[in-house]
């Protein structure tokens, strides 16, 4: 039966979002409806204003719920299959293969944009959402190894996409504006072309609802009924990803829609698939009507260049902090391991050590001269370790924080697909040097790591306060930094669409170069690896132990609140040590400590080595690429670490998957 916080709860805000929505509607068209009420209708001539409203005005508001209602649907389809509220449309990679496949088209072969953007974008979409498919097709379709297959995808083409538009600045520009999401419009031909392609998906999910449903039971439960659940699971998620596909293809890139409205539905109460579904649609339509209604009026006609799935982002944000106090904390599953994991035989932790020290040895030796020549310096070698080991010293220390912050995380909430990123403080780091560039402008290279790491000292005390009440659930932390996350990206998308100057001093910065590191910083970053490696080992009996549930720690005697605080200050602290080196990019902190589960370790003390070293050795040689396959150019380090590191963890995906 229907409790009365689902029966009442989405009502009650889906009524709350229709109001302002009403008012804020009624504000935009009020003039120009007035006009064209008191307007004869011209037999001769043209009506600018008139024309203005009909083809203009109205199809906007029409395309602004039509698209917030497709994202949330999608959302909620992705969330309640994957059962993951992390997951949302861009977790299989479907705006981040439509993203980067225009960019290949725009840099590469601008004469296929003749055939259509939205042809390329879908066509990106589907090469991206087929790889996460393929990659995870041997596993059933398994909810955890999916999200992650499609993070990993979505940030492959983040990073390739975001090294096309550092190399290629001027002809990226309508790729980053596009990638904003704009629902600007001159006709009524896109909303019913999109009303039409998302009717047709609609009509393909409806079969469906009955049998997903059932997935409330769980595999085994949908099993024991008769149903395919690898099967069913993907079709869903292929329907998911057709509808966010067309609605991406046709507007651009507005994703935060998709995993808050499915979030508010489930904090106000909706439990059940449809309850879910249906009030998801609705309320992603309010929230983007809500979002670009506002838009229209604040901005005015500087409306049509300024992007409103980063403002989305910048409004829902807060929203979602709010109302993550008020969500009850959720119970992932347990491992289903005894506290005393054992390694297999062979001693893998020691190899990867000894791995990470010959290529320290082949980084420093091995490399391209002044005149771009392939040499060995033994007749230079002052000359060229000054500028040679503070790279090596401080990619390798950063790799290694970020890998330790990784492990932390995802032992902590039990969540595979939990990262630095998703924590937020790398996000509020980007959000503080944003913000600096804005009003104070260039501040230096010093200034700019100092404000980075105070940016993200004070998003983790946002989070920390945010779930002080749930005792510090780790959905709630992921979920605020989630929040956190999107209203950065939102800020630098507005600063990148808008054709700001600042914004690509900001995107290489991002990007995560060491060019230029000092050998003091270099030892200072290796200092704070060692003391956060010392201080997880002090702490690995937690390490062990949370993952097997509240209950058993709680049994085995861990005081909950004291240990997951402890565990997130670290996991943050050590993130955003490495900023200064790396800036935001912190994926190897999600590659590292899969790379080392995938080869069978599982004692807490073997991770956090290998992990380490894995993070290390990821760095080291991203760094060896991206300052040699393109000498003179020195490309950044951290996007050559994504570019390199994703199609790895691919592979032992892929490998896992066949054992």
């Amino acid at each position: 039966m229907m409790d009365g916080k689902e029966k009442f709860g989405p009502a009650l805000l889906a009524l709350i979002l229709a109001l302002i929505a009403g008012g804020l509607v009624i504000a935009v068209i009020h003039d120009p409806l007035t006009a064209f009420l008191r307007t004869p209708l011209r037999t001769e001539g043209y009506d600018a204003d008139r024309m203005v409203f009909i083809y203009a005005t109205l199809p906007r508001l029409a395309m602004a719920a039509l698209c917030g209602a497709g994202l949330a649907g999608a959302g909620a389809i992705m969330q309640f299959v994957l059962r993951n509220p992390l997951a949302s449309p861009t977790t299989l990679g479907v705006e981040a293969g439509a993203r980067v496949a225009l960019a290949i088209a725009t840099v590469a072969a601008p004469g296929l944009l003749v055939f259509g953007r939205d042809l390329i974008a879908v066509s990106g979409s589907a090469i991206t959402t087929g790889l996460v498919f393929l990659l995870v097709r041997r596993r059933g379709f398994e909810p955890v190894a999916t999200v992650i297959a499609g993070l990993i995808v979505g940030l492959f083409c983040g990073a390739l996409a975001a090294l096309l538009g550092l190399v290629e600045a001027r002809q990226m520009t309508a790729v980053f504006l596009w990638g904003s999401g704009s629902l600007s419009q001159q006709s009524w031909s896109p909303f019913v072309g999109l009303a039409l392609r998302l009717g047709l998906a609609s009509l393909a999910l409806l079969p469906l609802l009955r049998s997903l449903a059932v997935l409330q039971l769980g595999d085994e439960g949908a099993r024991g009924l008769g149903l395919s659940v690898a099967r069913l699971r993907f079709v869903a998620i292929a329907i998911a990803s057709i509808i966010t596909a067309v609605i991406v293809s046709t507007v651009g890139v507005i994703g935060f829609v998709g995993l808050v409205a499915p979030a508010l539905a489930r904090l106000a109460g909706a439990r059940r698939l449809v309850a879910l579904l249906g009030w998801s649609i609705l309320l992603g339509a309010l929230m983007l009507l809500i979002t670009d209604t506002a838009v229209q009026l604040v901005a005015g006609q500087l409306s049509e260049f300024l992007p409103t799935g980063a403002v989305t982002a910048v409004l829902g944000s807060p929203l979602l902090l709010l109302l993550i106090r008020r969500m009850k904390p959720s119970v992932p599953p347990a491992i289903a391991a005894p506290p005393n994991w054992s390694d297999p035989p062979a001693a893998r932790a020691p190899v990867i050590l000894i791995g990470l020290g010959l290529l320290v040895i082949v980084s420093l030796l091995v490399g391209r001269g002044p005149s771009g020549d392939w040499s060995l310096p033994f007749d230079a070698w002052g000359a060229v370790a000054v500028w040679r080991l503070p790279r090596i010293l401080a990619s390798g220390a950063a790799g290694a924080l970020l890998a330790l912050s990784g492990v932390i995380l995802q032992r902590l909430t039990r969540n595979e697909l939990a990262s630095p990123e998703v924590l937020g403080v790398s996000a509020g780091a980007l959000l503080a040097v944003a913000l600096s560039l804005v009003l104070f402008g260039e501040i230096g290279v010093a200034g700019d790591a100092v404000t980075a790491v105070c940016g993200g000292i004070v998003v983790l005390l946002l989070i920390l306060t945010v779930g002080r009440r749930s005792g510090f659930a780790p959905d709630h932390m992921l979920l605020a930094g989630i929040a956190v996350s999107a209203l950065a990206d939102a800020l630098v998308g507005v600063l990148t669409a808008v054709g700001d100057p600042r914004a690509m001093r900001l995107l290489g910065w991002m990007s995560g170069s060491v060019a230029g590191v000092s050998l003091e910083a270099a030892v200072l970053t290796m200092l704070a690896a060692s003391v956060a490696l010392f201080a997880a080992l002090v702490l690995r009996r937690w390490l062990e132990l949370l993952p097997l549930g509240s209950e058993a720690a709680r049994g085995l005697g861990v005081n909950l609140t004291r240990a997951r605080l402890s565990l997130l200050l670290l996991a943050a602290l050590t993130s955003t040590a490495a900023m200064p080196i790396l800036g935001p990019v912190t994926f190897v902190g999600l590659v590292a400590p899969h790379i080392v589960m995938t080869l069978g370790l599982r004692k807490p003390r073997s991770v956090l080595f290998a992990a380490a070293g894995t993070g290390a050795a990821i760095m080291i040689g991203a760094d060896w690429l991206a300052r040699t396959v393109s000498f003179p150019l020195q490309l950044p380090t951290g996007l050559v670490a994504a570019l390199l590191g994703a199609p790895a963890l691919m592979l032992l995906l892929n490998r896992k998957g066949r054992g």
